[in-house]
C-alpha cells in the first residue's frame, strides 16, 4: 500500500516540476526519505536509492523549482485523502551545532524545558481524529539574522524577509496556504500577544480556536461576574465564575481509549479592540478547573470544541512517532531555499505514513 500511495503523491506532488529529471529527483528523494535508515542525510539518502549525492544536493539545495506549489499540491491530497477537520498550527525547535545553519540562535525548547542552540520554525498540520501531516512551514528569523549582512547573503535569505514575533510567524504560516479549504486554526497562542494573534486571525476571517493563557483579560457582555461592569478580569475569573455550569463530555479515540471532561462556555466574552467571541474551558474529571481555556469565534457545542482542542494531541503524537522517521530535522545545508525544500519533501513523506495509518485506524475503529 505504501508504494501506490507513494506513487499516487508524487504524481500530484510534483506536476508542477516542467523537467522530467527534476520529478524524477523528487521521486528519489522522497523514497529515499522513507526507507533511508538513520539520519536522512544526503548521503544516506543517496545510497538507499542508489541516486548520487551530487545530484540530491542539487536538485535540494541549487535547483529551480518552487516548493511553494508543491506544498499547495500536498494540502490538497491531504484534503482529498484524509479529510482534515482543522489546521493545526504548531512550533518545532530543532537543535543544532554551529551558527552557521540559516535562523540558528539561542531558542527555548519547552520540551525540553531549557534554551539551547537550534532553529524555530512554525508547521501548519492538516489533522483529524484519525491522522495528522504538516503541509506548510514557516522558519522564524530573528532581528539578529536578518541584520547581518554577511550571514544573510551566505543563506540566500529573500530581500522582503522582516523580522517577525512568534506570533506573526504563526499567522504568516497559516496566511501562505493560500486557497486551503476553509476548516478551523488551532493553535496555542499562551506564549504569544495573544490579543494580537486572534485580531489577525479575525481579520483573516477564518474560524479559530486559541489557547489563551489564564491571565489574558477579557469582559463579558451580561452578568457573568455581577459587580464588574464593563471592567476587565482575568480569564480563569470568568472561568470560576461558571464553575457550576461545566457538563461532562465522554468520547472514546481514535486509540480506542476513552476520555471524560468537564466542560463549560461563556458567550459574548470581549478581547479589547477584538469584539466578541466566546471563551471555553475544559478539564480532565477530577482535575483543577479550568485546566484550559480557548477563545473561539466558532459557534459550536462544547463538546465539539473540546474534540477539536484535542487535534493537537494527536499532532503531537504523529510528530513524535513520524516527524523524525522521516527527516524532518535533519537538514544539514545552510541556505534558505534548501531548508524549505528539504522540509516540503520530508512532510510529503510524513504525509505517506499518516494517510496510510489514518485509514487504518479509521477502518478498525468502524469494524
Amino acid at each position: 500500500m505504501r508504494d501506490s500511495t507513494l506513487d499516487e503523491l508524487c504524481a500530484t506532488l510534483f506536476a508542477s516540476l516542467r523537467r522530467a529529471d527534476q520529478r524524477s529527483r523528487g521521486a528519489e528523494y522522497l523514497r529515499g526519505l522513507l526507507e533511508a535508515p538513520g539520519r536522512k542525510s544526503i548521503r544516506n539518502i543517496a545510497t538507499a536509492t542508489g541516486s548520487t549525492e551530487q545530484g540530491l544536493h542539487h536538485f535540494v539545495s541549487d535547483s529551480t523549482w518552487d516548493w511553494v506549489p508543491v506544498r499547495h499540491a500536498l494540502a490538497a491530497y491531504v484534503e482529498a485523502r484524509m479529510e482534515p477537520q482543522a489546521w493545526v498550527v504548531r512550533p518545532m525547535v530543532i537543535p543544532k551545532a554551529g551558527n552557521q545553519s540559516v535562523g540558528v540562535g539561542r531558542r527555548f525548547d519547552p520540551a525540553l524545558g531549557q534554551t539551547l542552540n537550534a532553529q524555530q520554525a512554525v508547521g501548519v498540520w492538516a489533522a483529524s481524529e484519525w491522522a495528522s501531516t504538516p503541509v506548510s512551514w514557516r522558519l522564524h528569523l530573528s532581528r539578529a539574522w536578518l541584520t547581518d549582512r554577511g550571514r544573510r547573503g551566505r543563506a540566500a535569505i529573500p530581500d522582503d524577509a522582516a523580522p517577525e514575533t512568534s506570533g506573526d510567524c504563526a499567522i504568516e504560516a497559516f496566511r501562505e496556504m493560500d486557497g486551503v479549504a476553509t476548516h478551523p486554526v488551532i493553535l496555542d497562542a499562551r506564549e504569544m500577544d495573544t490579543a494580537t494573534t486572534v485580531r489577525r486571525l479575525m481579520s483573516a476571517g477564518v474560524p479559530f480556536l486559541v489557547r489563551a493563557p489564564d491571565t489574558l483579560r477579557l469582559s463579558a457582555v451580561g452578568p457573568v461576574l455581577p459587580g464588574h461592569g464593563d471592567d476587565t478580569v482575568p480569564a480563569h475569573w470568568l472561568a470560576g465564575a461558571i464553575k457550576d455550569r461545566r457538563r461532562p463530555v465522554t468520547w472514546t479515540d481514535a486509540q480506542g481509549v476513552p476520555h471524560a471532561a468537564l466542560v463549560a462556555t461563556v458567550a459574548g466574552v470581549v478581547l479589547p479592540d477584538v469584539g466578541e467571541l466566546c471563551l471555553f474551558g475544559a478539564t480532565e474529571v477530577g482535575g483543577p478547573w479550568p485546566a484550559e481555556l480557548w477563545l473561539t469565534n466558532l459557534t459550536a457545542l462544547p463538546a465539539t470544541l473540546l474534540r477539536l482542542a484535542r487535534l493537537m494531541d494527536r499532532v503531537d503524537r504523529d510528530f513524535a512517532d513520524i516527524a523524525d522517521r522521516v527527516g524532518i530535522r535533519d537538514f544539514s545545508g545552510r541556505s534558505f531555499v534548501g531548508w524549505h525544500r528539504h522540509i516540503t519533501l520530508a512532510s510529503a513523506a510524513h504525509a505517506v505514513i499518516a494517510v496510510i495509518a489514518g485509514a487504518g485506524r479509521r477502518q478498525r475503529f468502524a469494524s
